[in-house]
């Protein structure tokens, strides 16, 4: 069974070994996430969850209305899953950064840093011209971007443009160490986008969930009628003192 979850990037630190072994890692925020609706094949035509994380002051109405007083969630994110793994979740079951345990290895999916529009040195490494020997303002340019017999610029061509600002997925990082109490995650390594980017973080493993414990009516109505008991007991007390201060 797949596990995942929805973290928020924090800064770079280190960890040591016990040998003195320094390890860089990165810190993440993990959950707690919150099942926000489950997809079955039958209805939606294919088997996926959709979990909530992060918190937002206001929400409009359709997507209130979605979540169904589960919460005011910032992230709506979904992960395919099988069909008999989607039968074990249910709306509300929460998912904590203890699912994963030190050794797990990840893949980590965030959005990249943009440097909005660049040249080719920078965006693909050219070495650019010579900057002497008749070369004149031409230091980072691109150069020749095709043959003058096809009369058109081939499909590919490395050339200036957008840098960043997409969708990268780094594979096989090693979690390092695992705080369940503060809801932290330490990756070995760098992951994907700056501080306060959304991270999917998903490995293979089970998929510990913390299911809230629901009242009965029965307890409801135990623990009121312990209450009225209670409430007549001081009554009576009262009216013991009173006499007796008479």
């Amino acid at each position: 069974m797949a596990k995942f979850i929805l973290a928020e990037k924090k800064e770079m630190t280190q960890k040591f070994t016990e040998d003195g072994t320094v390890i860089p890692v990165t810190k993440v925020v993990a959950g707690p996430c919150v099942v926000t609706q489950v997809k079955t094949d039958k209805k939606d035509g294919y088997t996926a969850v959709q979990i909530g994380f992060g918190s937002k002051r206001n929400l409009n109405k359709p997507i209130s209305g979605h979540l169904k007083n589960l919460g005011n969630f910032r992230f709506l994110k979904e992960f395919r899953i099988a069909d008999p793994e989607v039968k074990k979740l249910t709306l509300g079951d929460k998912i904590t950064a203890k699912i994963f345990q030190a050794g797990d290895l990840v893949k980590v999916t965030g959005t990249s840093k943009g440097r909005g529009f660049q040249g080719v040195v920078k965006r693909h490494g050219f070495h650019g011209s010579p900057a002497t020997h008749g070369h004149k303002d031409q230091l980072r340019h691109s150069g020749s971007i095709g043959a003058g017999g096809v009369q058109h610029v081939f499909k590919g061509m490395r050339m200036g443009g957008r840098m960043g600002g997409g969708q990268v997925t780094v594979t096989n990082l090693e979690i390092v160490e695992v705080d369940p109490e503060k809801n932290e995650i330490f990756i070995r390594g760098a992951v994907p986008g700056p501080i306060s980017n959304l991270l999917l973080i998903s490995g293979t493993g089970d998929l510990i969930l913390e299911v809230e414990e629901k009242k009965s009516e029965t307890d409801g109505e135990k623990t009121e009628e312990k209450e009225v008991k209670a409430e007549i007991k001081n009554e009576v007390a009262q009216e013991a003192t009173d006499k007796n201060t008479k």
